[in-house]
Protein backbone atom coordinates (compact mmCIF):
# COMPACT_ATOMS: atom_id res chain seq x y z
CA UNK A 1 0.00 0.00 0.00
CA UNK A 2 1.41 3.50 -0.95
CA UNK A 3 2.15 5.95 1.87
CA UNK A 4 -0.54 8.26 1.77
CA UNK A 5 1.14 12.21 1.81
CA UNK A 6 -0.66 15.71 2.02
CA UNK A 7 1.47 18.80 0.83
CA UNK A 8 1.65 21.97 3.04
CA UNK A 9 3.20 25.23 1.70
CA UNK A 10 2.29 28.40 0.68
CA UNK A 11 4.54 28.43 -1.95
CA UNK A 12 2.26 27.15 -4.91
CA UNK A 13 5.87 26.35 -7.03
CA UNK A 14 7.38 24.66 -3.53
CA UNK A 15 4.05 22.56 -3.21
CA UNK A 16 3.38 21.75 -6.83
CA UNK A 17 6.98 20.96 -7.13
CA UNK A 18 7.00 18.58 -4.20
CA UNK A 19 3.94 16.95 -5.60
CA UNK A 20 6.09 16.16 -8.75
CA UNK A 21 8.76 15.05 -6.98
CA UNK A 22 6.97 12.43 -5.12
CA UNK A 23 4.76 11.13 -7.76
CA UNK A 24 7.87 9.85 -9.31
CA UNK A 25 9.00 7.32 -6.34
CA UNK A 26 6.32 4.55 -6.61
CA UNK A 27 6.01 4.84 -3.08
CA UNK A 28 3.90 7.43 -2.60
CA UNK A 29 -0.10 8.93 -3.28
CA UNK A 30 -0.10 12.83 -2.90
CA UNK A 31 -3.48 12.95 -1.88
CA UNK A 32 -3.67 16.61 -1.85
CA UNK A 33 -1.89 19.94 -1.54
CA UNK A 34 -2.84 23.00 0.62
CA UNK A 35 -2.21 26.54 1.47
CA UNK A 36 -1.95 26.81 4.96
CA UNK A 37 -1.52 24.68 8.13
CA UNK A 38 -5.67 25.15 8.47
CA UNK A 39 -6.58 23.92 5.35
CA UNK A 40 -3.86 20.92 6.22
CA UNK A 41 -6.09 20.36 9.54
CA UNK A 42 -9.01 20.57 7.93
CA UNK A 43 -8.19 17.87 5.09
CA UNK A 44 -6.58 15.06 7.71
CA UNK A 45 -9.77 15.34 9.89
CA UNK A 46 -11.76 13.91 7.32
CA UNK A 47 -9.10 11.74 5.18
CA UNK A 48 -6.74 9.20 5.87
CA UNK A 49 -3.46 11.08 5.77
CA UNK A 50 -0.05 8.74 6.74
CA UNK A 51 2.06 11.83 7.00
CA UNK A 52 1.72 15.23 6.52
CA UNK A 53 4.63 17.60 4.93
CA UNK A 54 4.35 21.17 6.29
CA UNK A 55 6.09 24.25 5.71
CA UNK A 56 6.71 26.26 8.95
CA UNK A 57 5.97 30.08 7.97
CA UNK A 58 2.20 29.51 6.50
CA UNK A 59 -0.73 32.17 6.97
CA UNK A 60 -3.84 31.45 8.85
CA UNK A 61 -2.69 28.83 10.80
CA UNK A 62 1.84 27.61 10.71
CA UNK A 63 2.94 24.38 10.68
CA UNK A 64 3.92 24.64 14.41
CA UNK A 65 0.43 25.64 15.43
CA UNK A 66 -0.95 22.35 12.67
CA UNK A 67 1.47 20.14 14.09
CA UNK A 68 0.11 19.97 17.30
CA UNK A 69 -3.35 19.39 16.42
CA UNK A 70 -2.78 16.87 14.23
CA UNK A 71 -0.69 15.30 16.69
CA UNK A 72 -3.38 15.44 19.21
CA UNK A 73 -6.53 15.19 16.78
CA UNK A 74 -5.50 12.94 14.14
CA UNK A 75 -3.34 9.72 13.33
CA UNK A 76 -1.33 11.79 10.86
CA UNK A 77 2.52 12.54 11.83
CA UNK A 78 3.56 15.47 10.63
CA UNK A 79 6.86 16.03 9.21
CA UNK A 80 8.27 19.78 9.40
CA UNK A 81 10.19 20.62 5.74
CA UNK A 82 11.29 24.15 5.77
CA UNK A 83 14.13 26.52 5.85
CA UNK A 84 16.99 27.75 8.23
CA UNK A 85 14.96 30.92 8.40
CA UNK A 86 12.57 29.27 11.18
CA UNK A 87 15.30 27.72 13.23
CA UNK A 88 13.35 29.29 16.14
CA UNK A 89 10.29 26.84 15.84
CA UNK A 90 12.26 23.77 16.02
CA UNK A 91 11.55 23.69 19.94
CA UNK A 92 8.03 23.91 19.90
CA UNK A 93 7.34 21.42 16.84
CA UNK A 94 9.23 19.09 18.38
CA UNK A 95 7.15 19.66 21.49
CA UNK A 96 4.08 19.41 19.75
CA UNK A 97 4.87 16.02 18.35
CA UNK A 98 6.89 16.60 14.99
CA UNK A 99 8.00 13.52 13.59
CA UNK A 100 10.70 14.91 11.53
CA UNK A 101 12.94 18.39 10.83
CA UNK A 102 14.12 18.43 7.29
CA UNK A 103 15.64 21.31 5.28
CA UNK A 104 14.18 22.09 1.86
CA UNK A 105 17.16 22.10 0.31
CA UNK A 106 17.47 17.96 0.71
CA UNK A 107 18.06 15.76 -2.29
CA UNK A 108 14.89 14.40 -3.14
CA UNK A 109 16.25 10.78 -2.16
CA UNK A 110 16.59 12.57 1.55
CA UNK A 111 12.94 13.44 1.60
CA UNK A 112 11.19 10.30 0.11
CA UNK A 113 13.67 8.02 2.42
CA UNK A 114 12.38 10.72 5.48
CA UNK A 115 8.88 9.97 4.77
CA UNK A 116 9.20 6.44 4.47
CA UNK A 117 11.15 6.27 8.43
CA UNK A 118 8.45 8.49 9.60
CA UNK A 119 5.59 6.69 8.47
CA UNK A 120 7.70 3.41 9.71
CA UNK A 121 7.28 5.10 13.40
CA UNK A 122 10.77 6.67 13.69
CA UNK A 123 11.78 10.12 14.57
CA UNK A 124 13.74 11.77 11.64
CA UNK A 125 15.92 15.43 12.47
CA UNK A 126 18.59 16.40 10.33
CA UNK A 127 21.68 16.70 11.35
CA UNK A 128 22.22 20.41 10.97
CA UNK A 129 18.99 21.20 12.86
CA UNK A 130 20.26 19.11 15.84
CA UNK A 131 23.03 21.25 15.63
CA UNK A 132 21.07 24.40 15.88
CA UNK A 133 18.05 22.41 18.30
CA UNK A 134 21.65 22.35 20.43
CA UNK A 135 22.26 25.75 20.39
CA UNK A 136 19.11 27.25 21.12
CA UNK A 137 18.64 24.77 24.29
CA UNK A 138 22.20 25.88 25.35
CA UNK A 139 20.73 30.01 24.81
CA UNK A 140 23.69 30.55 22.62
CA UNK A 141 22.90 32.09 19.15
CA UNK A 142 21.73 29.89 16.00
CA UNK A 143 25.15 28.18 14.67
CA UNK A 144 27.50 28.87 17.61
CA UNK A 145 26.59 25.45 19.23
CA UNK A 146 28.99 22.50 19.29
CA UNK A 147 29.08 20.68 16.23
CA UNK A 148 28.50 17.09 16.12
CA UNK A 149 30.04 14.07 13.82
CA UNK A 150 28.08 12.18 12.35
CA UNK A 151 29.02 8.49 12.94
CA UNK A 152 30.78 8.77 16.34
CA UNK A 153 27.96 6.41 16.86
CA UNK A 154 30.35 3.24 16.13
CA UNK A 155 31.73 2.67 20.06
CA UNK A 156 29.13 0.07 20.45
CA UNK A 157 28.96 -1.05 17.31
CA UNK A 158 26.01 -1.51 14.52
CA UNK A 159 23.35 1.28 14.26
CA UNK A 160 23.13 3.03 17.01
CA UNK A 161 19.15 5.07 17.26
CA UNK A 162 17.05 6.78 20.05
CA UNK A 163 14.08 5.92 17.40
CA UNK A 164 15.80 8.13 15.21
CA UNK A 165 16.21 6.87 11.81
CA UNK A 166 18.75 8.63 9.04
CA UNK A 167 16.70 10.75 6.45
CA UNK A 168 18.08 8.09 3.69
CA UNK A 169 17.66 5.38 5.94
CA UNK A 170 17.98 1.63 4.98
CA UNK A 171 15.66 0.08 7.00
CA UNK A 172 11.90 0.27 8.03
CA UNK A 173 12.65 -0.90 11.86
CA UNK A 174 14.17 1.30 14.77
CA UNK A 175 16.89 -0.55 15.28
CA UNK A 176 17.82 -1.02 11.41
CA UNK A 177 20.19 1.29 9.10
CA UNK A 178 23.51 3.26 9.51
CA UNK A 179 24.41 6.79 9.20
CA UNK A 180 25.82 8.60 6.22
CA UNK A 181 28.27 11.54 6.57
CA UNK A 182 27.80 15.03 7.37
CA UNK A 183 25.95 17.49 6.20
CA UNK A 184 22.97 14.73 5.23
CA UNK A 185 20.17 14.05 7.24
CA UNK A 186 21.76 11.95 9.72
CA UNK A 187 20.58 9.89 12.92
CA UNK A 188 19.73 11.73 16.15
CA UNK A 189 21.34 8.60 17.67
CA UNK A 190 24.69 9.32 16.23
CA UNK A 191 24.04 13.49 16.85
CA UNK A 192 23.28 12.84 20.49
CA UNK A 193 26.28 10.27 21.51
CA UNK A 194 28.75 12.77 19.83
CA UNK A 195 26.90 15.41 22.34
CA UNK A 196 27.33 13.02 25.20
CA UNK A 197 30.67 13.19 24.86
CA UNK A 198 31.19 16.71 23.95
CA UNK A 199 29.33 17.53 26.72
CA UNK A 200 30.85 15.29 29.25
CA UNK A 201 27.97 13.94 30.73
CA UNK A 202 28.55 12.25 34.06
CA UNK A 203 28.20 12.83 37.68
CA UNK A 204 30.17 15.16 37.99
CA UNK A 205 29.30 17.29 35.49
CA UNK A 206 25.22 16.72 34.87
CA UNK A 207 23.09 19.23 33.37
CA UNK A 208 19.98 17.67 36.07
CA UNK A 209 19.29 15.98 39.43
CA UNK A 210 20.43 12.36 39.58
CA UNK A 211 19.12 12.38 42.57
CA UNK A 212 15.55 11.76 41.28
CA UNK A 213 16.36 8.83 39.55
CA UNK A 214 17.74 5.45 40.13
CA UNK A 215 21.30 4.23 39.03
CA UNK A 216 19.86 2.05 36.45
CA UNK A 217 17.37 4.49 34.97
CA UNK A 218 20.88 6.64 34.71
CA UNK A 219 22.16 4.11 32.96
CA UNK A 220 19.42 3.78 30.80
CA UNK A 221 19.09 7.71 30.07
CA UNK A 222 22.89 7.91 28.69
CA UNK A 223 22.49 4.75 26.51
CA UNK A 224 19.08 6.72 25.01
CA UNK A 225 21.24 9.97 24.72
CA UNK A 226 24.11 7.83 23.13
CA UNK A 227 21.20 6.30 20.57
CA UNK A 228 20.67 2.34 21.64
CA UNK A 229 17.87 1.14 21.05
CA UNK A 230 15.59 -0.72 23.56
CA UNK A 231 17.27 -4.20 22.49
CA UNK A 232 20.89 -2.73 22.30
CA UNK A 233 20.06 -0.84 25.77
CA UNK A 234 18.87 -4.68 27.22
CA UNK A 235 22.29 -6.11 25.58
CA UNK A 236 24.46 -3.55 26.89
CA UNK A 237 22.46 -4.04 30.57
CA UNK A 238 21.78 -7.81 30.03
CA UNK A 239 18.31 -6.91 30.99
CA UNK A 240 15.06 -7.92 29.22
CA UNK A 241 13.70 -5.47 26.54
CA UNK A 242 10.33 -5.60 28.87
CA UNK A 243 12.56 -4.32 31.36
CA UNK A 244 14.32 -1.98 29.91
CA UNK A 245 10.77 -0.56 28.45
CA UNK A 246 9.91 -0.47 32.08
CA UNK A 247 12.34 1.72 33.01
CA UNK A 248 12.03 4.25 30.44
CA UNK A 249 8.20 4.72 31.02
CA UNK A 250 9.27 5.08 34.72
CA UNK A 251 11.79 8.06 33.19
CA UNK A 252 8.97 9.66 31.07
CA UNK A 253 6.63 9.75 34.22
CA UNK A 254 9.15 11.40 36.68
CA UNK A 255 10.33 14.06 33.70
CA UNK A 256 6.47 14.26 32.83
CA UNK A 257 8.60 13.81 29.46
CA UNK A 258 6.61 11.77 26.71
CA UNK A 259 8.87 10.06 24.24
CA UNK A 260 12.31 8.68 24.66
CA UNK A 261 14.19 11.60 21.98
CA UNK A 262 13.05 13.81 25.00
CA UNK A 263 14.98 12.14 27.54
CA UNK A 264 17.98 11.93 25.25
CA UNK A 265 17.54 15.92 24.89
CA UNK A 266 17.09 16.10 28.70
CA UNK A 267 19.90 13.83 29.60
CA UNK A 268 22.20 16.29 27.56
CA UNK A 269 20.78 19.53 28.03
CA UNK A 270 18.57 19.52 31.57
CA UNK A 271 16.27 20.32 29.76
CA UNK A 272 12.07 19.36 29.91
CA UNK A 273 10.71 22.10 27.24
Amino acid sequence: MKIRVLIADDNSFIREGMKIILNTFGEFEVLATVNDGQEAVDYCRTHEVDVALLDVRMPNMNGVEATKILTEETGTKPLILTTFDDDEYILDAIRYGAKGYLLKNNDPERIRDAIKSVHSGNNVLQDVVLDKLKSVMDGLPAGQGRRTESGAHQEHGGAQQAGVQEAGGRGSSATAGSTSGRGTAGVWGASAASAAQAKGASSTDCPFDRSVFTERELEVMSLIAQGLSNKEISKELFISEGTTANYITSILNKTALSHRTQIAIYYLTGKVR
